[in-house]
């Protein structure tokens, strides 16, 4: 499981991902056994909207360190309990192609990294206040 994979975990992405499936399994087969190929109503499952602010907020507030997740990818990470070490956050940048230029400047790589996770979690059903991306 790459990093990222545990950043959407550590936010409960595709926790109930399942049930939705599973729920429309049974619509299908009452349709008939010529029909089961054909089920374009179980394949638009609608993405299940992580409050991710809200989930982070509440990590924050129960957090003995002042963390600012808004702003810095080693907050964020710190306050996922994520490995936040330049090691680390090289294997995400890396993950996630960062562009090279970026990878030598680790100030440069952050803000890139920061912005880049807070999109790909927006991109994943995460609700992410445009502001913040």
């Amino acid at each position: 499981m790459g990093l990222f994979s545990s950043i959407l975990a550590k936010l409960g992405f595709g926790d109930d991902a399942a049930p939705p499936a599973g729920s429309a399994a049974p619509a299908s087969a009452t349709a008939g056994a010529q029909s089961a190929p054909a089920t374009p109503a179980a394949a638009p499952v609608a993405i299940s909207q992580v409050d991710v602010v809200a989930k982070l907020e509440a990590l924050s507030a129960a957090s003995a360190q002042k963390l600012n997740w808004k702003v810095s990818i080693v907050d964020l990470m710190k306050l996922l309990g994520l490995d936040s070490s330049l090691a680390a956050r090289k294997e995400l940048a890396a993950e996630l192609g960062c562009p090279g230029d970026k990878m030598g400047d680790s100030a440069q790589m952050n803000i890139w990294l920061h912005k880049t996770v807070l999109q790909r979690l927006a991109d994943n059903g995460g609700n992410i206040p445009s502001e913040l991306l």
